[in-house]
């Protein structure tokens, strides 16, 4: 960021710091919102657009060679009539990263011509034409465009100095995405009753992003082909330089027939296991004094003084009322060793026996003990670091939630089994660059500090979030000599993170 940016961020940032230090002042004025005398008119030489980040953003495309791997890899059209395959992909990509909640929303942009004078492009596909290209892909290519994107990602792993020196953590679920339509190839009723799709996704956690989507039929099982795509993303780990793989699920990705595949190949796992009665037995049966006490990371991160918790209103209502409630009395934790049936080597088992009372009221009905397993290769960490580990699984239950009402990109738009998921990968792909923009953003020595800081919290931002401080920034777009120069119109408190970033670029 040159100086003369430098300065002026600084002093839009000192103008609104007083601002809004004025603003708390005692007002007998009126409302503040005033404003009457309001006209609207169009601008005749002014070109401007809302979505001023979005350069940036194609100018990393370009940079990492995103469009060149995936003309590579997708040979799906004979003729470019002007589109390439990198045109269809961004287009759909770059309609969910400008806001857009549906492929309709592309016809927004495309009758946009500052919009496209900022992407140098005569136009774009159409909402139509971009759905056509969706029915094109077959399960083949669809592997293809992942392992394209994959390719490309290694590459910004690369960049960031320290991320493949951690743990990769590999998690995996399954996720119902519910269809309306009657006549959509593929869809089945799912065990919720719905109809729909059941859909695979394999994340990194480090990062949160989504490393392959597997889209299939609603009556599907979640667990369904999970464990090539657990392997193919332990190669692509592997290729990007992490030494240290870990494998992490619920019950349901408990897959014994693998177990012993991936103890040999060096990569831990832990994943929930299903309370069944041999576990059960050994747990009930195990003394008192094996057991001991589970530790909650903020219970352990509390070592000053607790601070005064407002009150329950919820518990009140339940006790006052005489509902019948299930209280959480304590949890305790124990190891054992077990071989599942499909396994040549012996695993340890964690077990959590959650003490339960059931509560009517004030009246206590009676005490019951449920048990809670984990199974896992991993012998150095403690119960509670195991139990820990499996617990913070539960983040990708909010990339799903960010993919799905985020980013719109769990979502069965086209009317076949295979161009849904082409479209799940292809609308993905705004989540994974704005993952991106966050893993390229430098870090200088000297604010070192505060700029790793800046990084998490851009890494872990809500989509909607993202938008609003990074791509939807008010941008004049004007054409000087052989450049095409983004004016930013307007000032907001991430200001000088975009320019650090887009010096980058």
């Amino acid at each position: 960021m040159n100086r003369i940016i430098r300065r002026r961020i600084q002093a839009e940032k000192r103008r609104v710091e007083r601002r809004l230090e004025r603003a708390v002042e005692v007002n007998a004025d009126g409302p503040v919102l005033a404003a009457t005398n309001i006209h609207y008119e169009l601008a005749d030489k002014t070109k401007a657009i809302a979505h001023g980040g979005i350069g940036a953003v194609h100018r990393l495309v370009n940079k990492l060679g995103l469009a060149a791997r995936i003309n590579t890899a997708l040979p799906l059209l004979k003729v470019h009539a002007p589109y390439f395959e990198s045109d269809h992909v961004l287009n759909i990509a770059y309609n969910a990263l400008c806001g857009g909640r549906t492929l309709d929303d592309i016809e927004l942009r495309r009758n946009d011509r500052v919009f496209l004078d900022a992407l140098g492009a005569a136009s774009i596909p159409d909402p139509t034409t971009a759905g056509d290209f969706c029915r094109r892909f077959s399960a083949e290519h669809i592997e293809a465009l992942m392992g394209a994107i994959n390719e490309t990602r290694i590459d910004v792993w690369k960049r960031h100095p320290t991320l493949t020196s951690e743990t990769a953590r590999i998690d995996a679920d399954g996720t119902l995405i519910e269809t309306h339509g009657e006549c959509k190839q593929g869809m089945d009723i799912t065990y919720e009753g719905k109809w729909g799709y059941s859909t695979l996704l394999v994340s990194l956690a480090n990062t949160a992003e989504p490393l392959f989507i597997y889209n299939r039929s609603g009556n599907r099982p979640s667990h369904e082909g999970a464990i090539g795509y657990f392997d193919k993303a332990i190669a692509l780990c592997r290729k990007a330089g992490f030494k240290d793989i870990l494998l992490r699920g619920d019950t349901d990705f408990s897959l014994t027939a693998a177990f012993d595949h991936w103890h040999d190949d060096k990569v831990r796992f832990i994943f929930g296991n299903d309370a069944n009665a041999t576990m059960k037995a050994w747990a009930g049966s195990a003394p008192d004094d094996m057991y001991k006490e589970l530790q909650r990371e903020a219970e352990r991160a509390l070592e000053t003084k607790p601070r005064a918790r407002p009150e329950n209103v919820k518990q009140r209502i339940v006790v006052e009322r005489g509902f019948e409630d299930i209280r959480l009395k304590g949890e305790d934790v124990v190891d054992f060793e077990y071989r599942p049936g499909k396994c040549k080597h012996t695993y340890r088992v964690v077990a959590v026996r959650k003490n339960l009372s059931h509560e009517k009221g004030e009246l206590v009905l009676f005490e019951e003990v449920r048990y809670f397993f984990y199974i896992t290769n991993d012998r150095t960490l403690s119960c509670d670091e195991v139990v820990r580990e499996a617990n913070d699984r539960c983040n990708q239950e909010n990339l799903i939630e960010q993919l799905k009402n985020g980013a719109r990109s769990l979502h069965a738009p086209v009317n076949t089994l295979n161009a849904n998921w082409a479209y799940m990968v292809m609308a993905s792909l705004a989540w994974s660059l704005k993952a991106w923009v966050a893993l390229t953003l430098p870090i200088h020595p000297r604010w070192r500090e505060r700029h790793v800081e800046e990084q998490n919290k851009l890494l872990r931002m809500d989509f909607r979030t993202f938008l609003a401080a990074f791509i939807n920034v008010p941008c004049q777009i004007l054409r000087s000599g052989r450049q095409l120069i983004f004016r930013l119109l307007a000032w907001n408190p991430w200001q000088h993170v975009f320019f650090r970033f887009a010096d980058t670029t």
